[in-house]
């Protein structure tokens, strides 16, 4: 089947799903796998997070619809998927049946984006929706566990192509939300290209879009930024958000750990409201800016995503790897409101390269 083809086919699919009564479930085959036990909480990843062992449902095949779903992949809800008939192969996540259309909105919403999994098909269960998208090469998270760390010239490859995909959702008034390395899989088999699976954690923006206010609390640990740790119910930038998650994973992917660390729960968030990490001498000038550029303490002053797409680590690759820049210091870049509440986009590249002018 074609793109074109696939595409068209996952929009009239999704038209007919929004268009539904919430209150009448689509005629289908009841789906016989269990969903996953409910989490109490609205904001389950902000606990530590313990190894789920593997079920024997898991290691079993169960059928939905007219496809087989089999192990569970490592650390998320979904499962390596096959259809029946056609033996193509999918990727499942398992949503919960209440509020369904809202998830599958922000597809419709997005539609197709080259660094996105788009939707291929649904299934509506007794309990559960199925959702059906693109097979994938494995996750950002096991492969920079597997490779310790990434050079500065397939990072730079690499996080473009998630910058490209937030940067998009962003403009469509969809802000992502618990947005970590294991969300961005690899569609090809060469490890080159990379696409964000799933909207499932999504909210999408109303109205105009500017308002990208929110107040629940949602997001892994070593992710979440510090506002979200703030006392009290106020409300934060969702889209400010996800840009310091977008920070925690290069640095994730450069240095090989997380910017924030630690085994206490308590001491973690601490650190993260503290907003204080430090980065290699051996990392290029240009790389540790923009790492400043999305962990800053202060949502205002991150840039957004459009912006950082913008930055000479990733526009100019022939300098990533240059370790001296005269005139520019790297620490002042990333020093907590070194650069006052709002940034000058291109005045901070001129303090990157001298020359730019």
């Amino acid at each position: 089947m074609s793109i074109g083809v696939a595409t068209a086919r996952s929009q009239l699919c999704l038209k007919r799903l929004l268009d539904e009564p919430q209150d009448k479930l689509l005629e289908c085959k009841r789906a016989r796998l269990a969903p996953p036990p409910p989490t109490p909480g609205l904001s389950p990843c902000l606990r530590p997070r313990s190894p789920t062992p593997k079920s024997s449902q898991s290691q079993s095949p169960s059928r939905v619809g007219p496809y087989i779903l089999f192990e569970r992949c490592e650390g998320e809800e979904t499962y390596r998927a096959v259809h029946a008939h056609t033996q193509q192969q999918y990727t499942c996540q398992v949503l919960p049946l209440r509020g369904y259309q809202e998830h599958l909105a922000a597809y419709a919403r997005i539609g197709h984006h080259d660094n996105i999994c788009g939707l291929q098909d649904v299934v509506i269960g007794q309990d559960s929706v199925y959702v059906f998208l693109p097979n994938h090469h494995g996750d950002m998270h096991a492969y920079v566990r597997n490779r310790k760390r990434l050079g500065e010239e397939e990072a730079g490859l690499l996080f473009t192509q998630m910058l490209n995909a937030v940067m998009h959702c962003h403009c469509h008034g969809v802000v992502l939300r618990d947005l970590k390395l294991r969300r961005f899989v690899f569609t090809d088999r060469y490890r080159t290209h990379l696409a964000l699976l799933g909207l499932d954690d999504c909210v999408l923006l109303h109205g105009d879009h500017s308002d990208d206010s929110l107040t629940d609390r949602h997001g892994c640990p070593a992710y979440v930024g510090p506002e979200l740790l703030t006392n009290g119910g106020g409300s934060y930038s969702g889209r400010a958000a996800d840009i310091w998650s977008l920070g925690v994973s290069l640095y994730t992917m450069l240095i090989g750990r997380y910017p924030f660390q630690d085994t206490q729960p308590a001491a973690l968030f601490a650190k993260i409201r503290r907003g204080t990490f430090s980065l290699p001498d051996w990392l290029s000038p240009r790389a540790k800016c923009l790492i400043g550029c999305m962990l800053r303490k202060s949502p205002a002053e991150r840039l957004e995503a459009s912006e950082l797409l913008m930055h000479p680590w990733l526009t100019n690759p022939c300098a990533l790897h240059t370790k001296h820049d005269s005139n520019f210091n790297p620490d002042a870049a990333f020093t907590p409101n070194s650069f006052g509440s709002v940034y000058l986009v291109q005045g901070l590249f001129e303090l990157m390269d001298p020359g730019a002018n």
